[in-house]
Parts: structure tokens; C-alpha cells; sequence
């Protein structure tokens, strides 16, 4: 009987036991379904924030639902032509801009480029390659090649009978072309076709553009090139118009594709054919040197900051050892990446041929440096500087004599007269030539023989009188003396020098 209560106890346990386990599958599965059904709320949510923030930003940025296609094809076409009105517009303008490149007056230049109309053709140009209007296409190539001459010839006639033929910053400016005349060229191309395409043309933006390509200072800039027959600063603007020319009329050619302008239609379809692999032959031959171009420009700007990452981190710190670098003297070439140049010159002790070895091996551990040449020039004519240093120890030894043999005042005076004779062949002039390269505040430096006494010797001391140009603070005033003080002393390799810094 025992062995019975028994077997039903543990009947009763194993039945308890079992509706326990089932509670908790079913707990279990209870808790899966919903972490499921949370993780499908958080994606449905996740969608519709996602598309929401989708229509809303096609919304922000959609601009076919206000392009008005058949007044912008029209005023398009209608600014192609350069006659009457614009072509005296076009050489007023070009006059004004000549003036301010030739006196460096920006506010003219920029003035001029608001009254230009030089936009016309170049849109022109790239929105009819888009249509496929060979005809368009061709009248707008005309008429940039109308303007472009008139421009330069304008530009040139102006330069030849100005009597002011310096080669100003601002001209200098439009003579070489930098990566970021490529980017500005690109963006301010799609803001000018996008304006143009608004109903009701934003006037702002076109003048905008205008200044902020600047095609017309290029133009001056190559008349000035011809009127003092210099082909490479005419070269140079040349090359910067044909940038800012070809981007714009890119970026036209992509928008006016992206907003699906209607294409012109051919009634013989052998000719459709024929014009549509013209202008798009065009576009080609016109996009292929511009991917070059940026491509090229783009190495050249990231050889232009290793270099001077270079010049700043290896070359400039090095003070603390007797040569000093002149950093305004630095001259930096890109020559397509073979045979480039990083040119440095230095002031003070000669470097030693190690130092400048593992400057060469530092050089080739940058990126964009690889293929460059490290060319450092050093002062010139050591033998002056020795005969300088020779002349300042002999003095010394000259007023020593003086105490140890108690001469006379007579004497001294005719020492000190053998000392003037002496510095007509110091080279002081080299030294005050270096003086002003490295430091641009000093505008006077002076060079006299001091004689000092403590009672119980006299010694005679190089002493320089260095004038900067502006006033400074007393602290500025104290580092500038040291600084100088500090480069006298091991060029001459005497720390008994003085040197005294005077305020204007």
C-alpha cells in the first residue's frame, strides 16, 4: 500500500512538474511574439520617419515643378547674341576692368563684371548641346569667339596706350589657375542654369555668378599679356577663362539633362542621327580634357600643402642650431609630379651635408613629395663673412693691447681711426640685406664700434642700431632684439655684440 501512495506522488510531482515546463514554453513563446511585433513597430516607425524625411527633402530641393521650360529656352537663346547693346556693353565693361586690374582696384573690377554680359554664349553653349540644336550650338560658338576677341582686342588697345604697364596683383592673380577656380566655375555654373530655369529669373544670382567666376578679368588680363608681349601671362589668363568656360557650360549641359528639356526634332531622321552624335561628340570632347584638368589641378594643390606641411614641420624649427630659414624666400614648382621643386633658402651656419641628407629622406615619406626635389641654398659668400668675423676678433685683440700697455689717448684716437678705415670692407651691406629678408618690421639697421669700460679694462664691442618700422610693446620689442642678437652671434661666432632695437 505504501509503494502505491508512493507511485501516485511521484505521478502527481511528475504531472506538476510537466504543466510547469508547458507554462513556461508558453511564457516564453508569449514573450517572443511580442519582441517581435515591437521589433516590426520600430522598423514600420523607422520607415515612415524615413520616408517622410525622403518627401520632405524632395520637397526642400525638387525644382522641376517651377521650371518654366519654354521661357528659359527662349531667354537663353535670346542672350546668345553679341550685337548692338551688348557688344557696347561687352567693351565698356571690358575698359572698366582694365582700369581697375591696371590700378589693382577690386571694387572697379567688381563693378565692371556686373555690367557684363558674357554669361549669354557660354549657356548657350551648353544648353543646346543638351537639346541636341546643332544650329544653336554652332551660333553660340560664333558669338564666343565674337566676344572673346572683342574682349581681348579691347583689353589690349586699352593697355597699349595706358602710360601704367606694371604687372599689378590683381593681373598677377588671373595668370595661373588653381583648383578652386575649378570648383567655383562647376557650383556657379548649376546656380546660374538653376536661376535661369526659375519662372521669374533671380537677378541676384546671375549678378552673383558674374562676379564669382570672374570671366572677364581673364580676358583683360590676356590683352595686358599681349600688349607687353608676354605669352606666358597671356597663356595663363587664356587657360583660366577656357576653365571657368568649360564648367559653366558642363553644368548647364547636366542640369538642363536632369530637368528633361525637350530635345529638338529632325524630320529627316538620318540627320537626327547625325547632329545627335555631333553634339554629344562635343560634349565629350569637351568633358574629357575637363576630368584632366580637374584631375591635374587637384595633385597640384595637394602637392602645394605637402610642401608647405613640409617647409612648416621639418625646415622651420631648426634655429636652435645656427642656420635660420627664410621663409618668405621659399619658392614652391609642381611640375606634373616629375622633376618638382621645394626651393628654401637659410640664413646663418652652413648646414651640414648629414642634416640636409635626412631632410631628402624625411621629404620622400610624404605622400605628394615622393618625386620632389629639395634644393637649399645657403649664404653665398662665406669669405666675407669669415673676413667679417676676423675683423670683430682683431678689434678685441687691438683694445686688449690697449689696456695691457696703458696708451695713450692719442694712441687710441689713432687705433680707432685704422678701425674706420677697416669697415669700408666689412660686408655690412650683406649683412643689413639678410637682416631685412628675415624680419619685416626692421626698416634701418646701423653698425658702430663701442667702447666700454668696468674701471678696470676697456673693450671695444660690435654694436648694432636696428629701427622697425612700427611701434610694438616693450616684450615684442626685447624677443626681436634677441632673436637678432642671438643670429649675430654665430654668424660672427662672438656672443660679445650688442644690439639695441629703436621705436619709430
Amino acid at each position: 500500500m505504501e509503494e502505491d501512495k508512493n507511485k501516485n506522488n511521484l505521478g502527481q510531482a511528475a504531472g506538476d512538474g510537466s504543466k510547469e515546463s508547458q507554462k513556461s514554453q508558453d511564457d516564453s513563446a508569449q514573450q517572443k511574439s511580442d519582441d517581435e511585433k515591437s521589433t516590426d513597430n520600430v522598423k514600420q516607425n523607422a520607415k515612415k520617419t524615413y520616408g517622410s524625411i525622403r518627401n520632405y527633402l524632395i520637397h526642400l530641393l525638387d525644382i522641376r515643378d517651377e521650371t518654366d521650360r519654354d521661357s528659359t529656352m527662349e531667354a537663353i537663346i535670346k542672350d546668345i547674341p553679341f550685337r548692338g547693346h551688348n557688344a557696347w556693353i561687352l567693351v565698356f565693361s571690358i575698359i572698366v576692368a582694365s582700369i581697375g586690374l591696371n590700378v589693382s582696384s577690386t571694387a572697379v573690377v567688381i563693378g565692371a563684371m556686373l555690367i557684363s554680359p558674357l554669361m549669354g554664349p557660354i549657356v548657350g553653349l551648353g544648353f543646346s548641346v543638351a537639346i541636341n540644336d546643332i544650329d544653336t550650338t554652332r551660333r553660340s560658338l560664333i558669338n564666343l569667339g565674337v566676344m572673346v576677341g572683342l574682349s581681348v582686342v579691347t583689353a589690349f588697345l586699352y593697355f597699349q596706350l595706358s602710360p601704367l604697364t606694371e604687372l599689378t596683383p590683381e593681373l598677377e592673380a588671373r595668370t595661373e589657375p588653381t583648383i578652386l577656380d575649378v570648383i567655383v566655375a562647376i557650383f556657379g555654373g548649376l546656380a546660374l542654369i538653376i536661376a535661369k530655369t526659375k519662372k521669374g529669373t533671380i537677378a541676384s544670382v546671375i549678378f552673383g555668378v558674374a562676379i564669382a567666376t570672374a570671366l572677364m578679368p581673364p580676358l583683360c588680363t590676356a590683352g595686358y599679356g599681349l600688349a607687353v608681349w608676354d605669352l606666358s601671362i597671356f597663356g595663363g589668363a587664356m587657360y583660366l577663362f577656357t576653365i571657368n568656360t568649360v564648367f559653366i557650360a558642363l553644368s548647364t549641359f547636366v542640369v538642363s539633362k536632369v530637368l528633361k528639356f525637350p530635345l529638338v526634332r529632325y524630320a529627316n531622321s538620318k540627320r537626327r542621327k547625325f547632329i545627335a552624335r555631333s553634339t554629344y561628340f562635343i560634349a565629350v570632347i569637351a568633358i574629357i580634357p575637363s576630368i584632366y584638368l580637374f584631375y591635374k589641378l587637384l595633385q597640384e594643390s595637394y602637392f602645394d600643402q605637402s610642401a608647405k606641411l613640409f617647409v612648416t614641420e621639418e625646415l622651420a624649427s631648426t634655429g636652435n642650431n645656427g642656420f635660420f630659414l627664410q621663409t618668405n624666400s621659399t619658392h614652391i614648382e609642381y611640375n606634373n609630379g616629375d622633376n618638382s621643386l621645394i626651393e628654401v633658402a637659410f640664413l646663418g651656419k652652413e648646414i651640414p651635408e648629414e642634416v640636409i641628407n635626412i631632410w631628402k629622406q624625411k621629404l620622400g615619406t610624404y605622400e605628394n613629395l615622393k618625386n620632389a626635389d629639395l634644393r637649399i641654398l645657403q649664404n653665398s659668400n662665406s669669405d666675407k663673412f669669415n673676413e667679417f668675423r676676423y675683423m670683430v676678433e682683431l678689434k678685441r685683440r687691438d683694445s686688449l693691447d690697449l689696456i695691457e700697455k696703458q696708451n695713450k689717448i692719442a694712441a687710441l684716437e689713432s687705433e680707432l681711426q685704422k678701425v674706420y678705415v677697416k669697415k669700408v670692407d666689412l660686408p655690412f651691406a650683406q649683412i643689413a640685406q639678410e637682416i631685412k629678408l628675415n624680419y619685416d618690421e626692421v626698416s634701418r639697421v646701423s653698425f658702430s664700434e663701442v667702447l666700454t669700460s668696468n674701471f678696470k679694462k676697456i673693450d671695444t664691442i660690435p654694436s648694432f642700431q636696428i629701427m622697425v618700422k612700427d611701434s610694438m610693446s616693450i616684450e615684442r620689442k626685447n624677443e626681436l632684439a634677441s632673436k637678432i642678437q642671438k643670429w649675430l652671434s654665430y654668424k660672427l661666432e662672438t656672443k660679445n655684440l650688442k644690439v639695441d632695437v629703436s621705436l619709430p
